[in-house]
């Protein structure tokens, strides 16, 4: 384990505004976009943007592949989308959805055998315990639902990134361009079912809706994702997860200033305890690695 290097660290600092950034943004996109339509047109743009790395995995891979694409694409953005759109404010689902920390220490434990301290696991509960005081709010109270929703959501990025251990040879950004070839199609049967015809939907629509759309893919995904994977091939995920904390942090400062956020105490305890809680595991994760490292050497 090592310190970032300066520029690592503003490249971090880059993808947290660029996560924190669209919070806000895909709120005020779906304000007319339904979410799964607007996941499927988010989709649809980083798939051709990316159709260059469209690239068949190693064999008998196929099945994880697509449980990784569905968890990591369509289910869990769909999801959180959905979320976002029913909730009355930003800072709610950008705090419950970093839940998706904790829970993929608990996945990790369940399905690969891993084993955790007592720090950790004091960690997941801290956070557990804050999405239950954060869901007490009564900003939250109006929209029970989007907390639950996004609790899901976090559930299926979670287990994603638990499959993602097994999946070998794949390039991170193939892996971005099979989740929008595996989730469109899914997508658009979803909207067609519960939101109503698509072609129609999207006509119409104002130019704040598709920067919403463009952002969320292009600067959200694209680059946000693409920088992400960039340093996590120079640096353990434990040394990163600390500082991407900063990003609901931005997105709770945008909320503020430009959707008319107002943060309640339970709201401001919970979001601690579940920010808190997941500093701790991602703290605790980096101790382990530093210390295999050790060993090793």
């Amino acid at each position: 384990m090592h310190a970032l290097p300066t520029r690592h660290l503003v490249l971090v600092l880059l993808i947290c505004f660029a996560w924190g950034g669209n919070f806000l943004m895909s709120a005020l996109a779906l304000r007319e976009l339904p979410a799964f339509l607007f996941t499927a047109a988010r989709l649809a743009l980083v798939g051709v943007i990316l159709l260059p790395w469209l690239r068949p995995p190693p064999s008998r891979q196929w099945g994880r592949l697509l449980a990784i694409c569905l968890c990591n694409g369509a289910l869990h953005f769909g999801l959180s989308f959905w979320a976002l759109r029913l909730a009355g404010d930003l800072a709610s689902p950008a705090i419950v959805m970093q839940s998706y920390v904790p829970m993929t220490t608990v996945l990790a434990v369940v399905l690969l055998g891993e084993r955790i301290g007592w720090r950790t696991t004091a960690g997941v509960v801290v956070s557990f315990v804050g999405v239950l005081v954060l869901g007490f709010d009564p900003e939250v109270l109006d929209a029970p639902q989007a907390v639950l929703l996004m609790l899901v959501s976090a559930f299926f990025l979670a287990l994603g990134t638990v499959l993602m251990r097994g999946m070998r040879d794949l390039h991170p950004l193939s892996l971005q361009a099979w989740s929008a070839a595996f989730g469109i199609p899914l997508l658009l049967v979803a909207s067609a079912l519960l939101e109503g015809d698509p072609a129609r939907l999207l006509q119409g629509l104002a130019p704040a809706t598709w920067a919403g759309v463009a952002y969320s893919a292009l600067i959200a995904s694209v680059l946000g994702h693409s920088l992400f994977f960039w340093l996590v091939q120079r640096h353990p995920v434990s040394q990163l997860t600390p500082y991407l904390l900063i990003a609901p942090l931005i997105a709770i400062v945008l909320g503020v200033l430009f959707w008319g956020d107002r943060l309640g105490p339970r709201l401001l305890v919970g979001g601690a305890m579940v920010l808190g809680g997941v500093l701790i595991v991602a703290l605790r994760g980096r101790a382990r690695q530093r210390a295999l490292q050790t060993a090793s050497d």
